[in-house]
């Protein structure tokens, strides 16, 4: 599975950051072709010496999730490091922004160092697979001293065919303000890029602080399978 040849190599990184600072999220449409998403939905329920299977018990809902083992298969690796480059300079003027001092370095490698050394070992991406009834509540994945304010998902089956129900939502808390709901219309192959907890936002006295959580609703009827691949690894367990 081979990303860097198609659409990934000619990423549009002004027109993502635009779409996050404006949502917290930047679609991109059929990233993932049918052949690329047939492998990464095929390793769910594969307990072999790449993966390792954890209930969602973990992470409260009702589904399973597939935890990933370091190192990640090879294209999830190329996809997330290509994706880096991309996104950490959105990630550093964020933190200009938030007037946070540290910065996040240019490439994956060195930002995964940072992790090691903070002890963080333990990677968090994973698949999701969701059957009738199942779901994930509100969460977001800002544990550690290393974190990567961005992250990708990705669905991986077709939404009125594979399955019904099962909308990606996302919810953004504003101070002293509602709760701002989000549903991203994902189809099959695209992948998104999400805030991971927090972002500034433009006020009219400047920039503050949101804070944002992802879940997946219901599903109602069929399987749904998606992808959550993150950029900072976690603390053992």
């Amino acid at each position: 599975m081979n990303v860097h040849g198609g659409f990934i190599a000619r990423l549009n990184c002004a027109d993502i950051a635009t779409q996050l600072d404006q949502e917290g999220y930047a679609v991109l449409r059929g990233l993932l072709n049918d052949s690329q998403v047939r492998e990464l939905a095929a390793r769910r329920g594969v307990a072999s010496a790449d993966d390792r299977v954890s209930p969602a018990s973990e992470q409260p809902g009702r589904g399973d999730l597939f935890y990933f083992l370091r190192p990640l298969p090879a294209p999830l690796e190329e996809l997330r490091t290509t994706f880096y480059g991309c996104l950490a300079p959105i990630a550093n003027r964020w933190r200009v922004a938030l007037d946070i001092p540290h910065r996040y370095p240019d490439t994956l490698d060195a930002f995964l160092m940072q992790n090691r050394k903070a002890g963080q070992v333990c990677a968090q991406s994973n698949l999701t697979h969701l059957l009738a009834d199942g779901y994930q509540v509100l969460h977001q994945h800002r544990d550690g001293e290393q974190v990567f304010p961005l992250q990708l998902v990705a669905l991986l089956s077709e939404p009125e065919k594979d399955f019904t129900g099962g909308e990606f939502v996302m919810t953004e808390q504003r101070p002293r303000m509602q709760s701002r709901p989000m549903v991203l219309p994902l189809r099959r192959g695209d992948v998104a890029v999400i805030a991971v907890a927090e972002r500034p936002f433009k006020g009219s006295k400047g920039y503050y602080r949101v804070n944002l959580k992802h879940a997946i609703s219901r599903v109602r009827s069929g399987e749904r399978v998606g992808l959550e691949l993150m950029f900072h690894d976690a603390k053992r367990s």
